[in-house]
């Protein structure tokens, strides 16, 4: 960033008092132990890529960023490199910012801490591909509306191990959610649940799943951003602490060839938000109308999101396993004395209780989800995974806790705020969360703005129960066409961003086009 330029969008102390915190929390890292941070960004294509910098080339990082190709907007999870209008190539650069409001030791990963990264041009501006800033966009919008969404993923991996003939094999055996897996994984799943409550990550469930070697972690709801943030971390750890016990994770969509895979399901909830309170500022826009109006974030502008800055003196920076994020506000929960919004997915004179926001926002995503799978199922692999009748959600319909309908209505427990939710469960794990979290509110908020209502609900497996309803797409491909041609996410991503994901989903489909699923599954199964 050229100091001039970057002095026309920052106020005048930005750079020193960013420089000074950022300072701070190198130095409580060191007196922690640790040798390096490493800045993540969830391309597009789903894969984790990361940078890392020494501890002490943290604050030139938090105010200088770091260098990154755009090119990585148009990588394949296969590392090919495909092309847009505006991007791939040798040309340009970015500015790899770290979010220090995250930046958390790593429990399983000695030495090393953690932050997620924000993406800009050298004159400080976001970068229209940046998933992070599409998301913020998106939720600024849920709050304009008057909403605040909290959201919450499933995680699920299979431990692999190498078998006597060197191919990997599930590490641990025993019946679908079985007492005697547990037993057998407890080492396991043990070290994971702590490398995660030490990272503060608030875990509510953690146990075996239906495939031989397969686990699940559930994770707490908080605002969009932290969520995304959260899934990151929780797949991150998993690797590690699967790496520390000789295993290998792999979140694939597909393990096995005409077997279950892995989803990563979607959970949100809705509620209004109190009359004359905006929407948190943790994943809205920074203080600024200018910035208020669209939801992105410059370097240093304020904003408890903005890069490169962290609160000083809470401690949250640099405490191990602490992130400083605040899911707990942003979720909808009504803070000392405040009364809480009132909830969109019960209590209303809806199907199943729904209020008519809640309804309309349901059948904005139900509508969408076509075009939507294109975002929450990236891979060929993907669509290994999404058969009928097991509870992958293949068909576009919604039911009242329906484990067969691609949207599931929870209700929840009567006296839990929030329990009311819904639940995408055609999504997978090669999704970038920070684009699926965002398609999702912006597809619920084209509903919610066309006051839309949703069809009859599907009472048991609609392959059996409702033959008439219709088949989400059957491969990538025509995912991708109906992407294309939905203008509302179009207009949610932009130019930039949608013809990315659009180049991406079509250069993995021509990679893999006319594969066996064995091979299909063999090219992607250590990818994500």
């Amino acid at each position: 960033m050229a100091t001039g330029d970057r002095d026309r969008t920052r106020p005048p102390d930005a750079d020193r008092e960013t420089y000074a915190a950022a300072r701070r929390a190198a130095a409580r890292l060191t007196a922690l132990e640790v040798t390096a941070v490493a800045l993540t960004v969830t391309d597009t294509a789903g894969v984790v890529r990361a940078k890392a910098v020494p501890v002490d080339r943290l604050a030139d990082a938090a105010v200088r960023g770091v260098g990154i190709s755009p090119v990585f907007d148009v990588f394949t999870s296969a590392d090919a490199i495909t092309a847009t209008a505006d991007l791939g190539g040798p040309d340009g650069d970015l500015r790899l910012v770290p979010d220090l409001g995250r930046l958390t030791v790593l429990a399983a990963q000695p030495g090393w801490a953690w932050a997620p990264a924000d993406r800009f041009d050298q004159l400080g501006t976001p970068h229209p591909g940046c998933s992070r800033h599409f998301l913020r966009r998106t939720t600024a919008a849920a709050h304009a509306r008057g909403l605040r969404v909290a959201m919450g993923y499933e995680t699920e991996w299979v431990a692999l191990r190498p078998g006597p003939d060197g191919h990997d094999v599930p590490a641990f055996d025993g019946p679908a959610y079985g007492m005697s897996r547990l037993v057998a994984a407890s080492d396991y799943l043990r070290d994971i649940v702590s490398a995660l409550r030490a990272q503060d990550v608030a875990v509510r469930q953690v146990h075996p799943e239906y495939a031989p070697g397969q686990f699940e972690v559930s994770t707490a709801p908080a605002d969009p951003l932290a969520a995304a943030d959260d899934v990151v971390l929780v797949r991150e750890t998993v690797r590690a602490v699967s790496h520390a016990h000789g295993l290998t994770a792999a979140f694939a969509p597909a393990i096995v060839a005409g077997q279950v895979g892995n989803g990563c399901h979607l959970h949100f909830s809705l509620t209004a938000a109190p009359a004359g309170r905006a929407g948190p500022q943790a994943v809205g826009a920074p203080a600024g109308a200018d910035e208020a109006a669209t939801g992105e974030v410059t370097p240093g502008a304020g904003g408890e999101v903005a890069p490169g800055e962290v609160a000083p003196g809470s401690g949250n920076e640099v405490a191990p396993g602490e992130s400083g994020t605040a899911g707990a506000v942003a979720s909808g929960a009504a803070g000392p004395g405040e009364a809480p919004g009132g909830e969109l997915l019960r209590g209303g004179a809806g199907p199943h209780g729904l209020t008519p926001d809640g309804e309309a926002f349901l059948a904005g995503v139900l509508d969408a989800l076509p075009a939507l799978l294109a975002v929450g199922a990236p891979s060929p692999a993907s669509y290994l995974r999404l058969g009928p009748s097991r509870w992958a959600g293949a068909y576009q319909c919604w039911g009242l806790e329906n484990r067969e309908a691609a949207l599931r209505l929870v209700s929840g427990p009567p006296g839990e705020p929030g329990g009311a939710h819904a639940e995408v469960k055609c999504c997978d794990a090669a999704a970038n969360p920070y684009l699926l979290a965002g398609a999702v509110l912006a597809a619920g908020l084209a509903g919610l703005e066309a006051a839309a209502r949703l069809p009859a609900p599907v009472r048991g497996d609609p392959a059996v129960s409702a033959p008439g309803t219709p088949r989400l797409p059957r491969t990538l491909t025509e995912a991708a066409d109906h992407l294309a041609a939905h203008d509302v996410l179009r207009a949610a991503f932009g130019p930039v961003l949608h013809d990315a994901v659009l180049a991406v989903r079509r250069a993995e489909e021509e990679t893999l086009a006319g594969r066996s699923p064995q091979d299909v599954v063999a090219a992607t199964l250590r990818r994500y």
